[in-house]
């Protein structure tokens, strides 16, 4: 059975996660059959200081002067 790796911003609380862990869990178990102890689910929290997405920092969106390259 798979393991699921999720990345995502810090902050979420142990409930959230634990919920979408249950969620992602029945939903391994309902397409791909097996039992819900084989499933792993990973959490990696990551600050916003340590994504970028279209070339800015998720820590600086919002900013002046923070437009990815090519933008107008």
């Amino acid at each position: 059975m798979p393991t699921i790796r999720v990345e995502l911003f810090e902050g979420r609380t142990p409930e959230l996660k634990a919920a979408l862990a249950s969620e992602l869990t029945q939903a391994c178990v309902k397409v791909l059959g097996g039992s819900a102890d084989a499933v792993d689910v990973i959490f990696h929290d990551v600050k916003r200081s340590d994504w970028a997405t279209g070339g800015v920092l998720w820590s600086n969106k919002g900013q002046a002067g923070t437009k990815p390259a090519g933008s107008a």
